[in-house]
């Protein structure tokens, strides 16, 4: 068409134009802010904006059609594009309203198309200079990133490079400090190899003397002089490493005692963060050192203080070890105990609703005789002067613990040493007493009375005294106390002849510090309250783990003991505090009265028997403390009036119990005598 001709001739000359000749770079606005200046200047319309409104919009309208096929913001754009406007309505003759081409209304219209297509090559040219500038942006963005990726790479292989010649550094330093140490050795060999020819050299010359002190009157003299003090050096190198054998003897026990509560916290495992099985191979590793060390001395003579000290410090992290796994235990239980108490409450609750407000009043199920009903005349509770002396055996017990408080708190280094000496010093000849011989058993009596004395007294290889910290005999007397309490709950509940000799140790430290044996009932009666004999009383607002605990339950992670364990305990302490009741030491004033005797075993035979019974621990109990205290009962009236009394007051859930107790006193009935029981302690054995 004419007018496409007339297009591009105009397109090329505007080409060959100035300004179409001038270059135009994209990159502009990195040039400064300087181009922007023109910009911010305020818009103003340009000379031919009025030519445009009369010529270009009315074409636009009539040609609709045609628009709606271009987007809008593309058509706006190309309105705007001054590159598309005519210089001045003079130099463009084609678009000029004066123009001689366009005579007529048809030649017009040829020029509104024109414009119109123009305008839609304008457009697309916009579109695509905008997705060029999106592509260079999209790619830069993508750059800076791969950069940024790349310097993170990087810095952390400096990261692995820096530990990595860290750690090398380390080995670095190990290495030389081991290659100092074989020097030292080296050099510590030839200055011992100098030293033992030395010392041979010096044999030599004594040999000498010897020779010359055979010819001298005067130097014989001073040989045997000198022969004497060498034998009493030898004496004394002979005493000491003896002693110190005894004392690696002694922290192999406590060592073998602290290793077997490490194996006993395997039943906390399943609630430990930590792994139990380290601890018990660094226990194992440390039990295997001291026997080697034990082993190593008896082989070449006698200990030496360097091993001695090795011991300790083995010993010594085994304590720290264990310290540590029960921190961990207690934050484990801790963390547990809070998880688990409201639903412990929420089963108290349940648990009352169930059994009704009677049950929660009184523990003890009620018994009937054989005509079904009930014993009217059984006691519930305790007696008032029974349950204040028990009273007042647990407030003195409490007065004991706050008045050494300052020292078992306490920070510094050197009082923790003198109480964990003192606790040793307490405990070890305790667990040590045994069947063995009645010497032994003096010795550890008098090492105990030597301690609550105020005595110096060998612990661990070091000499121990209350008279160290000024809270130190209560601490003893406490502990002490506690461990012939434990020892009938461990001991004797799986060995049961070992109650006569710890009974025995315990009536007599009682009879010289009588403070003693009544922390001894208090603990007792704390862990085991049927021997006093009490039942504890469930109160409101009471949680049931507590309760299970004061009636001597033992509640872990909230899950409580099997009943044959709990009946266990009781059997082991009930049969040590009959021991105590009817036996006495042997090389104690025999003019003064027994501090707990037989008066306290018929007290309390009596009142258990007026009280209601439990299921499974009165029948129990009752069998344990008969059959330990031969001594009480000798008559056959007594006999049968016990199995009349046990009979009425056993329910159908306690026979079990009840028939073994009644065969044993129909083997009493049936000999005429208690039979004496096994372990008990006769003269040959305080001879042995």
């Amino acid at each position: 068409m004419p007018s496409e001709g007339r297009c591009w001739e105009t397109l090329e000359a505007l080409r060959s134009s100035d300004k179409g000749r001038l270059c135009y770079y994209r990159d502009w606005l990195l040039r400064g802010e300087d181009v922007l200046e023109e910009c911010m200047s305020l818009p103003k319309l340009s000379s031919y904006s009025g030519w445009v409104v009369e010529h270009v919009l009315p074409h636009m309208q009539e040609n609709q059609p045609l628009s709606e096929t271009l987007p809008s913001s593309a058509s706006a754009s190309a309105l705007d594009q001054p590159s598309f406007v005519p210089k001045s309505p003079d130099t463009s003759s084609t678009f000029s309203p004066a123009s001689p081409a366009t005579p007529d209304g048809t030649k017009g219209k040829d020029e509104s198309q024109h414009t119109e297509s123009m305008v839609l090559q304008s457009s697309r040219g916009i579109k695509v200079e905008g997705c060029i500038r999106m592509y260079e942006l999209v790619h830069r963005m993508k750059g800076a990133e791969g950069l940024r990726q790349w310097q993170e790479e990087q810095e952390r292989k400096v990261r692995a490079l820096s530990e990595m010649a860290s750690e090398q550094l380390k080995r670095f330093d190990e290495w030389k400090e081991l290659k100092q140490h074989k020097e030292y050795q080296d050099l510590r060999e030839v200055m011992e190899k100098s030293s033992r020819e030395a010392l041979g050299h010096q044999e030599k010359l004594k040999a000498e003397h010897h020779h010359r002190a055979k010819i001298l009157n005067l130097k014989l003299r001073e040989a045997e002089q000198q022969r004497v003090k060498q034998a009493e050096l030898e004496r004394l190198r002979k005493e000491e490493g003896q002693v110190r054998l005894r004392a690696l003897y002694a922290l192999q026990e406590e060592m073998l005692q602290l290793s077997q509560q490490l194996d006993a916290s395997e039943q906390h495992k399943g609630l430990l963060k930590v792994d139990l099985a380290a601890f018990q191979t660094r226990g194992n590793q440390l039990c295997s050192l001291i026997s080697g060390i034990i082993r190593a001395s008896s082989e070449s003579g006698y200990p030496t203080a360097e091993s001695q000290a090795e011991a300790e410090r083995a010993l010594q992290e085994m304590r720290d070890l264990l310290m540590n796994l029960g921190q961990e235990i207690t934050r484990a239980c801790e963390d547990k105990r809070r998880q688990d108490e409201e639903e412990a409450q929420v089963k108290l609750q349940e648990a009352q609703m169930q059994q009704g407000p009677e049950a929660h009043k009184e523990p003890p199920a009620t018994s009937q005789g054989p005509g079904g009903k009930q014993n009217e005349d059984l006691q519930v509770k305790v007696q008032d002067i029974t349950m204040q002396w028990y009273q007042q055996l647990q407030d003195a017990s409490m007065q004991c613990v706050l008045t050494f408080e300052g020292l078992t708190n306490s920070k510094d280094s050197q009082a923790k040493k003198i109480k964990m000496d003192l606790q040793k010093a307490a405990t070890i000849p305790v667990s040590q007493i045994s069947t063995i011989a009645g010497s032994k058993l003096k010795e550890i009596f008098d090492k105990i009375h030597s301690l609550l004395s105020g005595k110096p007294v060998q612990s661990g290889g070091r000499s121990v005294s209350v008279t160290l910290n000024p809270q130190g005999l209560d601490f003893v007397q406490y502990k002490l106390a506690e461990k012939f309490v434990k020892q009938g709950e461990e001991e004797v509940a799986s060995h049961h002849e070992a109650a006569f000799p710890i009974a025995v140790v315990a009536s007599g430290i009682w009879e010289l510090h009588p403070r003693v044996g009544d922390l001894i009932l208090a603990h007792l009666h704390k862990k085991c309250p049927y021997s006093v004999p009490f039942y504890p009383t469930f109160k409101e607002g009471m949680a049931l783990e507590d309760y299970q605990r004061m009636l001597g339950y033992q509640v872990k992670d909230s899950k409580v003991e099997q009943q044959d364990n709990f009946l266990k305990r009781m059997s082991g302490m009930i049969r040590l505090y009959a021991a105590i009741i009817q036996l006495r030491w042997p090389y104690g004033n025999r003019q003064e009265i027994h501090p707990h005797g037989l008066n306290h075993g018929w007290r309390w035979l009596a009142q258990i028997l007026n009280m209601e019974p439990l299921s499974d621990v009165t029948a129990t109990l009752l069998f344990d403390f008969l059959e330990v205290r031969n001594s009480v009962i000798t008559q056959e009236k007594k006999i049968l009036l016990i199995e009349e009394r046990i009979e009425a007051i056993t329910s159908s859930g306690q026979m079990g119990s009840f028939i073994r107790l009644k065969q044993f006193l129909e083997k009493c009935l049936q000999h005429k005598d208690i039979p004496v029981p096994k372990g008990f302690l006769t003269s040959s054995f305080w001879r042995s």
